[in-house]
């Protein structure tokens, strides 16, 4: 009877509703000033192409009509969604709820798995890959020549399809000897590069490689002028158009006898790994998939790309590579937690089959933390099919290329899924938590209900709830908060700091860029960064400091800080940084374990106890003032500032870039994660899990952590379209908190500085954030 149900709930949606697109018959004037807010943010489009990029040989550069993204929104009008009718997510879209966020079906029959599939497919057609045409029917095929190498038979072929037989695609096949049939393991050219291919081919797979590929690999892409044959008809993006040209070779290997069809493995690097991905979600003969650091649309969701992960950022890929992925995708800037299907949704639509998600952990384009997010996601569509198996997650030490170490794993599980080998893949995860699996270890059970209501009208009562006067009465109630945040800390263990620490993974992750004239020493466990001509200490004196905590960087941790490290120094601050727990050189484990050594203290404690233990070394340091210790950080790192400095009187000024949103009015779907962040996501805060649907009982909040840092100086930079938090309740919270500042007569001394910007750390803001802590020294 619940399935009847969930079916007619279904197939009413079906009716009323078209899920592949948003409504765009009328010009809604919010979704324009959403344009026009994201327009205003966003660089110019490049003209010319970046990086490594190679010139395209078409004229036209988003698609046959449109040279620039600006052009194709001029061109085709479309507009943003209106995102604040769009629901939030705290985690990945779902696999197995159809219509997630609406009538909210849960995938209970095969049938609605694939009413899901078809949602899924849709969906990122419309937002990500663009539609590709049909398979077609006309191919053909022309052998170019053939020869003999060793025992191996090469044959070099060109297929002819598509209307009129313009679309050409050229092929190589490496044969084994034998009649067959035997598995075939493809992939994409890549010029004096054919150790992947003989490594399969030793283990008895015909090799097969295509010309479909990014010209920087030595050769022309066969698939540029599949655009023009059939555009308009089909927009597919260039990524969509090298996998769907990986199912042309698919169309001409079923001709052939020797080939089993049901033994058909799929790979592809970097580029090439997101468009085996994409391949694989659409064509079923594909049966096998490993997608090789694919990072940003590849093993890595859009969500958790964002700028506060600094890792490749969609706004950043779409604008590099404006013709990888659709032209719609740009749209999310800002707001990726609304995108309705993200790349976990494209591996689950290769279930039952083949997949494992590789890539280095520490490259500095990627987030292993997202990647195994997604893979968790797509393995209950593997769970709900049967085939748990068949989905292998493994995330490799070394660099962005595999070695070829690396890929004979990744052949162990082409052969272990085609049943040609029994060695199974490892699976191990680095971030291996779960508020179910911390409760577990903790054995805490704490009922929300026994906390009192919490709200801001009571930031100036005293415990007899009298009004609070004077600063010397404000004074005596900051103990009380500090002990109700200790309380969210956990139970710190008795400990020191942990001194100098060596580690061969620094040379790995690699050291900040920084610019001439910057001094480097090792320091504790972090670096010293100070001006080699140093007026200050020439002079007798010692120099101010700041501490910077960097953002959610899981596979960088500080090595992408160089920027803001050199624009201190250069400023004449010393600047002291490092990797905090689980980022970086820390992210294997002492972060893995850390509750299975822990379980009643939090990631989130252990990283105050380093900027604590971090103030002590600096206070001795012969070249810093005392006196003058700040910190500062973006993200995850401005949130790690703000319970340091309220907890700790000796940071002598905090900055908070993007670093909070109030808790208690946090409630699920006002952000993009909620509390959740804290408790579920990134396990800093796992106590805050028991406050889910009751946050307005948790027994703290921003604005009593921002007040026990009065009267020290402190800059609060809050964008004003932060998809992570609410700023008219950030602004709510300062004007509370300027109230105790008020008591001291210091009010000058709270900033909160709003740009019309989403949640990043961008150079107007770190211009800002200088010439504020230059300020405070005068």
């Amino acid at each position: 009877m619940k399935n009847i149900f969930s079916t007619l709930l279904l197939l009413v949606y079906l009716l009323i509703g078209n899920f592949t697109e948003p409504l765009r018959s009328q010009e809604d004037l919010t979704q324009k000033r959403y344009l026009e807010r994201l327009l205003q943010v966003s660089p110019d489009d490049l003209t010319v192409p970046s990086g490594d990029q190679l010139p395209r040989t078409s004229p036209a550069h988003i698609s046959p009509e449109d040279f620039l993204w600006r052009d194709w929104l001029t061109r085709s009008g479309e507009l943003p969604p209106d995102f604040d009718e769009l629901p939030s997510f705290p985690f990945l879209p779902d696999p197995l709820i159809i219509d997630q966020g609406g009538t909210n079906i849960p995938v209970e029959t095969m049938a609605q798995w694939e009413m899901k599939r078809e949602e899924m497919k849709k969906l990122a057609q419309y937002w990500i890959t663009g539609t590709p045409p049909p398979a077609p029917d006309n191919l053909t095929a022309e052998l170019i020549d053939e020869k003999k190498i060793g025992p191996l038979t090469e044959r070099n072929l060109l297929l002819r399809f598509g209307p009129g037989q313009k679309a050409v695609l050229h092929i190589t096949l490496l044969i084994p000897p034998g009649d067959g049939p035997f598995p075939v393991f493809i992939c994409p050219w890549k010029k004096d590069r054919y150790d992947w291919v003989q490594a399969a081919v030793r283990r008895g797979y015909i090799g097969c490689r295509f010309t479909a590929t990014d010209p920087k690999y030595g050769y022309p892409d066969d698939s540029e002028a599949y655009e023009a044959i059939w555009w308009p008809d089909y927009d597919f993006s260039a990524l969509m158009r090298w996998g769907w040209a990986a199912s042309r070779t698919i169309d001409y290997l079923y001709s052939l006898r020797e080939v089993n069809q049901e033994q058909i493995a799929l790979t592809g690097l970097s580029r090439n790994g997101k468009s085996a991905l994409w391949a694989a979600a659409y064509d079923d003969r594909i049966k096998a998939v490993v997608p090789i650091s694919g990072g940003t649309g590849g093993e890595n969701p859009f969500r958790y790309t964002t700028d506060k992960y600094n890792s490749e950022t969609m706004p950043l890929l779409t604008w590099a590579r404006p013709h990888w992925l659709h032209p719609r995708l740009p749209l999310f800037t800002g707001w990726e937690s609304k995108l309705p299907v993200d790349q976990n949704s494209l591996m689950a639509l290769i279930a039952p089959r083949g997949l494992m998600l590789t890539s280095s952990v520490t490259e500095s384009a990627g987030n292993p933390w997202g990647i195994e997010q997604a893979y968790l996601s797509a393995r209950k569509a593997y769970a709900f099919l049967g085939a748990e198996d068949k989905i292998a997650i493994d995330l490799r030490q070394g660099l962005h290329a595999p070695s070829m170490r690396d890929m004979e794993r990744y052949l162990h599980f082409f052969d272990y899924v085609f049943d040609r080998g029994d060695i199974k893949p490892d699976n191990d995860l680095f971030y291996d938590y779960s508020f179910s699996k911390w409760l577990d270890l903790s054995s805490e059970v704490i009922d929300p209900l026994t906390f009192p209501l919490g709200g801001l009208d009571d930031l100036l009562l005293d415990p007899q709830s009298e009004v609070i006067q004077d600063s010397s009465t404000w004074i005596k109630k900051i103990p009380e908060i500090r002990q109700r945040i200790n309380w969210g800390l956990g139970e710190e263990p008795p400990s020191v700091g942990p001194g100098p620490q060596s580690d061969y993974l620094r040379e790995v992750v690699g050291m900040p860029e920084i610019g001439p004239g910057i001094e480097t020493q090792p320091l504790s466990f972090g670096y010293l960064y100070y001006p080699t001509e140093n007026p200050v200490a020439a002079k007798g004196g010692k120099l101010p400091a700041v501490i910077y905590l960097h953002e959610y960087a899981y596979s960088t941790g500080i090595s992408k800080t160089g920027d803001i490290i050199s624009g201190l120094v250069e400023a004449g601050f010393a600047v002291y940084v490092f990797d905090q727990i689980g980022f970086g050189t820390r992210l294997f484990e002492e972060s893995r374990l850390f509750y299975d050594r822990f379980p009643k203290w939090s990631k989130m404690g252990r990283m105050v106890a380093d900027v604590r233990w971090s103030v002590d070394v600096l206070a001795e340091h012969e070249l810093i003032d005392a006196n003058k210790i700040y910190v500062a950080g973006y993200s995850l790192g401005g949130h790690v500032g703000l319970y340091s400095a309220a907890l700790d009187s000796r940071i002598a000024g905090l900055v908070s870039v993007c670093g909070f949103t109030p808790m208690r009015s946090n409630t699920p779907g006002k952000t993009g994660e909620g509390i959740y962040e804290y408790s579920h996501l990134h396990g800093l805060l796992p106590r805050l899990g028991f406050f889910l649907q009751n946050e307005d009982r948790i027994p703290y909040d921003v604005h009593e952590m921002l007040a026990a840092v009065a009267p020290r100086p402190m800059l609060v930079i809050a964008p004003t379209w932060d998809q992570y938090a609410s700023f008219p309740d950030i602004r709510q919270s300062v004007d509370e908190v300027k109230k105790v500042y008020q008591l001291y007569g210091k009010q000058d001394r709270l900033r909160l500085w709003a740009p019309e910007d989403y949640n990043r750390c961008s150079d107007e803001m770190k211009g800002q954030v200088i010439t504020w802590l230059l300020d405070q020294l005068k």
